[in-house]
């Protein structure tokens, strides 16, 4: 009798953890859209991926869980490792919206491999890694953040504006503001590089950022640089 009653407690046990590493533990996500001139035009500068170069468009940096109190969760899953075989009818659009720059030149699968193994399992209870890449897709057409802008004229073409233009433009435009990091060109300038867009915890829709990512300040010139 014991050895069952101790070999059913290990079942239970060992349910318990299975549920408690598929559990949420995260409030909502932030889409993360970068802009690849910014990325390029810096001291560190950038390399094309070996599809050519980018569409000069926000391409997505990541879908990120996060906690309402500014923490994230990080690599839940060691198990599940990127598996490209899982995403194949999403690279072409992979390649076009979720755009790799970091050098030295690459096909992107280790750019996403990071993005879903550091990010992408702290979701599982909500979807595969095929469901992950495809959310994040979705949700940044929904966006059209670049239309946006062009309909408040800011257009990339090195010009400066303020912050608050450029956060108006897009509220106006998508609906959401949101929150703006700013890095600096190779002479110093502040220009316009990514915008943090919050997500609801079930990744049905976009919702009000309830904390701020920090990043870096912009102050009240900003660059929006050609690429």
């Amino acid at each position: 009798m014991r050895a069952h009653l101790s070999l059913a407690a290990l079942l239970v046990l060992a349910a318990g953890c299975a549920a408690s590493a598929a559990a949420q533990d995260y409030d909502f996500f932030y889409l993360v859209l970068q802009w690849p001139g910014s990325y390029c035009d810096t001291k560190q500068s950038c390399c094309y991926p070996r599809s050519g170069k980018p569409a000069a468009d926000f391409g997505i940096h990541g879908l990120w869980p996060n906690r309402d109190d500014g923490s994230y969760p990080q690599n839940c899953n060691p198990n599940s490792a990127f598996d490209p075989s899982k995403v194949s009818d999403l690279l072409s659009s992979l390649r076009t919206s979720w755009p790799t720059l970091a050098c030295p030149t690459s096909d992107g699968l280790k750019f996403w491999a990071h993005e879903w193994e550091k990010h992408g399992t702290c979701a599982q209870n909500l979807f595969n890694e095929h469901g992950y890449f495809q959310t994040a897709l979705r949700l940044r057409v929904q966006l059209r953040v670049l239309d946006a802008l062009a309909a408040a004229g800011i257009s990339p073409d090195g010009g400066y504006y303020t912050q608050a233009a450029i956060k108006g433009a897009i509220q106006e435009g998508t609906g959401y503001a949101p929150f703006v990091d700013c890095n600096r060109d190779e002479s110093g300038n502040t220009q316009l590089y990514q915008l943090y867009f919050c997500v609801a915890a079930d990744a049905s829709g976009f919702v009000e950022c309830p904390v701020s990512p920090g990043g870096r300040p912009c102050g009240n010139r900003v660059e929006f640089p050609a690429f």
